[in-house]
């Protein structure tokens, strides 16, 4: 079980670093200055960025043919490549002649991008706890919103953001949206996997916990993104510190299963393994006579056959399960990030003018 928790805390950095296009408001402005872009141009580009998700059906289609791993990186590539062009022809001071078509395809590729992730996070949750595939599913989920403020965190730390020009903001975001999923999908690809268990089992007290750090961890993030955080002591470098230890707590949960499955191995073998049944134990019982393919798991016997065929069936409800919710959040998504994005970038430039005055 220990291997269970810690992919999905692997899970839970990918998705809390997946949501590359919500920083984007952080640095639209300086993009539509630089580029000479108007508002409608500006709205495109986030449409593009969501746009790419159409093609999320891509990352499901690799997922049943290519190992995780796989999955993982050729997703973290391609906003590598989607925002890392962007970077150069802003770095080489050629931002004039990047033509705004190859800019909307260079946003629409680091969008689709996303969803690579995604899939591989959503598919660890619900074949890896398929008794509580909703609790990890939406735990894991919920990190995606502490993707824009780890990156303003360190955006603020690394590159000291209160003294940055233009240029600089938007290649700092940039920069950071190509590398950062990178290294976290190299970090923790070995251990994200889909593992085989003989059987599976309520684990409600490892998700309380989880629950309870996700609790403060937004806590802690919502705290300070309050303009009172300077009265409170909380420098940039403290506020990076902190997400980084709220993102390091939920590893906790498999240190400890791990300990205890090493601590109780003995009798977890005798409490969970399967006992052979022979013919006079059964006849005691007055199950009759079972064959030598027949297993007794607490209380309950299964034929070879049977049991094949229970396995088959749950891994087809997993499958349509999944096809199910991937189209369904696809079309939430599409609707709701389009509109979502579209506002907060329109009231960007109107803030940051009231906060002036």
């Amino acid at each position: 079980m220990g291997h269970q928790w810690l992919s999905f805390v692997g899970t839970i950095w990918l998705q809390s670093i997946s949501a590359t296009n919500s920083n984007f408001p952080s640095y639209s402005s300086q993009l539509k200055q630089l580029l000479s872009l108007s508002q409608l141009q500006l709205n495109n580009l986030a449409f593009a960025s969501d746009s790419g998700k159409l093609f999320g059906f891509l990352s499901g289609v690799a997922a049943d043919h290519l190992p995780l791993w796989l999955v993982l990186l050729i997703g973290s590539s391609l906003g590598f490549i989607g925002y890392g062009v962007q970077y150069l022809f802003l770095v080489t001071n050629k931002v004039s002649s990047l033509p705004y078509s190859l800019l909307f395809l260079l946003t629409v590729l680091a969008g689709n991008s996303i969803c690579w992730i995604n899939t591989v996070c959503y598919m660890i949750a619900i074949q890896n706890f398929p008794l509580d595939r909703q609790l990890a599913v939406g735990l894991s989920t919920s990190y995606q919103g502490l993707s824009a403020k780890i990156y303003s965190a360190v955006v603020d730390v690394v590159f000291k953001s209160s003294s940055l020009t233009s240029i600089q903001t938007t290649t700092s975001y940039l920069l950071l949206n190509s590398i950062l999923p990178l290294v976290v999908c190299l970090i923790t690809s070995p251990f994200v996997t889909v593992v085989t268990t003989a059987r599976s089992k309520r684990l409600s007290r490892g998700f309380l916990v989880i629950f309870a750090i996700t609790i403060f961890t937004g806590t802690y993030a919502v705290i300070t993104s309050l303009e009172s955080r300077k009265r409170l002591m909380f420098t940039p470098l403290v506020i990076l510190v902190g997400m980084s230890v709220f993102l390091l707590a939920p590893l906790v949960v498999p240190l400890v299963e791990k300990l205890r499955e090493k601590m109780e191995h003995k009798c977890l073998i005798r409490s969970y393994g399967k006992k052979v049944c022979d013919e006079s134990s059964m006849e005691e019982n007055g199950l009759g006579v079972v064959n030598e393919h027949c297993v007794k798991d607490e209380g309950v016997v299964m034929c070879d056959g049977e049991e094949m065929e229970a396995k088959v069936m749950s891994q087809e409800g997993i499958q349509t399960l999944l096809l199910w919710f991937h189209w369904l959040r696809l079309l939430v998504s599409l609707v709701d990030s389009f509109l979502a994005s579209s506002t907060t970038i329109s009231q960007g430039p109107n803030t940051r003018f009231q906060g002036q005055l």
